[in-house]
């Protein structure tokens, strides 16, 4: 990365998860289907995703602000890992239902897109 990205990476890191963690709030019903089922035996599918949504609201304050980027980065790339049953639970769902092609695409093809998000995280960490 040069220097103009180096210096947009967190800022724009911290408007994705403040983004992600608002609909995770505002829209919670969207999300429940994502919670993995062995979950649900510790709390509510509900409660699972206002969890989530706090972590990345909390995330997007930490990586948006210089003093506390560095451990907003680390706790972000945790997240994200820490999240990522429920992207595998929300494709096997899709493919279980026999939801429409593009939605089985879509469903599949955000798994490998965790890899580059943890990445940045992790950079706007270290930067």
């Amino acid at each position: 990365m040069n220097v103009t990205a180096d210096r947009i990476a967190a800022p724009a890191l911290a408007c994705l998860l403040g983004g992600a963690g608002a609909i995770h709030m505002l829209r919670p019903r969207v999300f429940e289907p994502l919670i993995p089922p062995q979950l649900t035996g510790v709390a509510s599918r509900r409660d699972w995703v206002y969890a989530s949504g706090a972590g990345e609201l909390a995330c997007a304050a930490a990586v948006a602000a210089p003093r506390t980027r560095r451990i907003g980065g680390y706790a972000t790339a945790a997240l994200l890992v820490g999240v990522f049953p429920g992207n595998i639970q929300m494709a096997l769902d899709y493919r279980r239902r026999n939801r429409p092609a593009w939605q089985q695409a879509v469903a599949y093809g955000r798994l490998p897109l965790q890899v580059p998000l943890v990445l940045w995280a992790l950079r706007a960490a270290r930067g």
